[in-house]
Parts: structure tokens; C-alpha cells; sequence
């Protein structure tokens, strides 16, 4: 094999009739193994007036091995916390993603809260899945003269070790995409007078922060101090906008996460995935990024929903409980109404 190769394996969550918690759909599932083995999703569940929850899922398989359907255990997160509510009603924990970190010990979980404010990066913390601690809203050191805080931001996922910051020395850094005054998809398409004038603000970037144990106490943890520009839109099938997917995974080719990129198909914004790989050593350094789109809206869960064209890349799970280190599920939000899987294997080398 010598490119990424992609399966489609169906439906795995749907809107459970009669339930209002999902009235609005189920989608963009974070997904990681427990301390018992068993892989975890944590679904978005928006109820009636785009009022979004974080649900907590057990995924069932078949004898092969293939993922089947879902066990529904409960929520993970409601809206409690001020920058999670909004005056009108509406508010949400949306969209998380979850790794299990190892130098400090817990699942982390970045989610965006939709707050008076617009949507922020917030983080919670885990022993065991079920129980979550919020340590509050990410903040961002400035980059030279560019602001982070105060500025919508979405997407965010954290790698599971120390990787090296800026200056070489170890640190917790997460992927997140800030989303400034005209860079979003609805900004931009349509306009053939847009020119992209300042890469900073197209981008998915890199922060970090230090990983010792005494400053990642508490609500410092939420606290990023220096950051690397790490990608911007480049290819047509993403040119609108790019965004994180999955968390980062390690794989002998680097650090592999599906991302998001949109475009513009017949006068509609279109979301589609692609692969990224970062330098195992430097994760700031992009080895590989597809030229075409991995996945794209084709089948009619994708096409035909609350928002449609959309695939939407948020959970990863390495299948090396089948002794297959080279397979992933990836599990991604279909239309914003359902959740599928699909099976990715990767090649032994990067392709050119």
C-alpha cells in the first residue's frame, strides 16, 4: 500500500426518537479507551434551541471487530458554567475532543463553550471518563502583536506526551483554530475579491505550555505561553478555511490527525477531511498534507442534514486491540445530524 485508504463503515449514532436531548441531532464525538478497555464516545447531543450537551456513549462491535452501534450511558458536560449559558436560552459544551495525557496522569478534554461571549476553548479533566472536572477557558499569551483571547476559537485537541515548545523544552501543546474577523467560510465564499492578507490569521496553530507538574496545577493547565503558526489553507478542496479533526496520534510516520477543510461546490459550502502528518521530533513541522480530500460528503447522511455537505472529523481510535497498528477508526459528524465511522489504513512511508 502506498496512500491513506479509506472505508466507509456506516452508521454508528443516530437521534434517538422521543429523546429531546437529541432532538437537534447527535454529532462530532470525541473517542478514546478507557482504563477498562472499552472505546468511549462523547457525542454532541443538541436539544431544541441549538442547546448542546456532552453525552457519554460505550461503542459495541461485532466478531470481526467492526463497530455496530452504541450503549448510551449518560452526559459528561451540560451548560453550568457562566461561559457555557447564554441570556437567550442558548449556550452548549460542543464538540470535544479527549486524550489521555500521560505525564499528567488524566483524560483532558478541549470542548468548545458557547457562551455570550461566542464559542471558547474550555478544558476538563478525568480519572475514569465518567466524572469531569472544568478547569475553565484556554488562554493565550499574545503573539507578537496578535491577539488570541477575545477572539472566537474552535477545534482545539491536546497530544497525549511532552513534545518540545519553541525554545526545546518539554510542554503540553494543543492544536486549536482562532477564528479572526473575516477568515470564516461564510465570509469568504462567494467574494472573488478575497485575498488572504495575513497567513496568522488563516491558520491552525500550535501552543504550548510548560508540561511540569507544578505548573500545570490547577486552572494554570488553561494557560498557553508561546505558539507556532502551523498550517493554513492551501489546497482548493480546503481554500475556505482548515481546521483540527482528531486529536494528534503517534504512527511510525509521525503525528497523524484528520483535519477539516472547506470549499465552495456549486454555490455550497462544503466540509471535507484530509491527513496531516507532523515530525514525531518537532510536531510544529508538517512532513504531509493531502492534496485531495480524504473523505468527502457522498452518501445521503452526509449531504442531506441540519447543516448539509459536511464530514466532520473528531474521534480516532487505533485498533491495536486487533493487533493492527496501521488501522484507525475514525469517527466524524455527518451533516451535523449523525455520526459515522469509517476505517483509515496508512502506508508504510509518506507518499510524495
Amino acid at each position: 500500500m502506498t496512500d491513506f485508504e479509506v472505508q466507509r463503515l456506516g452508521l454508528i449514532m443516530a437521534p434517538q426518537p422521543g429523546n429531546p436531548l437529541e432532538a437537534n441531532g447527535v454529532l462530532n464525538p470525541a473517542a478514546v479507551r478507557g482504563p477498562d478497555g472499552h472505546l468511549y464516545l462523547f457525542p454532541r447531543l443538541v436539544a431544541k434551541g441549538n442547546y448542546s450537551r456532552i453525552g457519554i456513549a460505550r461503542v459495541l462491535f461485532n466478531g470481526d471487530g467492526s463497530p455496530t452501534g452504541v450503549e448510551r450511558i449518560g452526559i459528561a458536560l451540560e451548560p453550568e458554567a457562566d461561559y457555557e449559558l447564554r441570556p437567550d436560552g442558548q449556550g452548549g459544551c460542543e464538540d470535544p475532543r479527549v486524550t489521555f495525557v500521560k505525564p499528567l496522569g488524566h483524560y483532558v478534554m478541549t470542548y468548545t463553550a458557547f457562551s455570550p461571549r461566542g464559542p471558547r476553548i474550555a478544558v476538563a479533566v478525568s480519572d475514569d471518563l465518567l466524572k469531569w472536572r472544568r478547569l475553565g477557558l484556554a488562554t493565550f499569551e499574545p503573539y507578537d502583536s496578535l491577539e488570541f483571547d477575545g477572539i472566537d476559537n474552535k477545534d482545539a485537541s491536546v497530544f497525549p506526551v511532552a513534545v518540545p515548545d519553541p525554545f526545546g523544552k518539554p510542554a503540553l501543546a494543543m492544536l486549536h483554530r482562532p477564528l479572526f474577523p473575516g477568515t470564516r467560510p461564510e465570509e469568504k465564499a462567494g467574494n472573488s475579491e478575497y485575498t488572504v492578507e495575513d497567513l496568522h490569521r488563516e491558520s491552525i496553530w500550535i501552543s504550548y505550555r510548560d508540561i511540569s507538574l507544578e505548573a500545570c496545577e490547577s486552572n494554570r493547565l488553561c494557560h498557553f505561553t508561546s505558539h507556532h503558526r502551523l498550517a493554513a489553507p492551501v489546497a482548493p478542496w480546503e481554500i475556505l478555511k482548515i481546521g483540527g479533526g482528531t486529536p494528534p496520534i503517534l504512527t511510525p510516520l509521525g503525528w497523524l490527525l484528520i483535519y477539516h477543510g472547506v470549499s465552495e461546490v456549486e454555490g455550497s459550502i462544503c466540509y471535507s477531511a484530509g491527513v496531516m502528518v507532523l515530525s514525531t521530533e518537532n510536531p510544529s513541522q508538517v512532513l504531509y498534507r493531502s492534496p485531495t480530500p480524504l473523505l468527502t460528503p457522498q452518501e445521503s447522511q452526509e449531504r442531506l442534514g441540519i447543516i448539509s455537505n459536511v464530514v466532520f472529523p473528531t474521534g480516532i481510535d487505533q485498533r491495536s486491540d486487533l493487533g493492527m497498528a496501521d488501522r484507525f477508526n475514525v469517527y466524524y459528524g455527518m451533516a451535523d445530524d449523525m455520526i459515522g465511522v469509517i476505517r483509515l489504513s496508512i502506508p508504510e512511508r509518506l507518499p510524495h
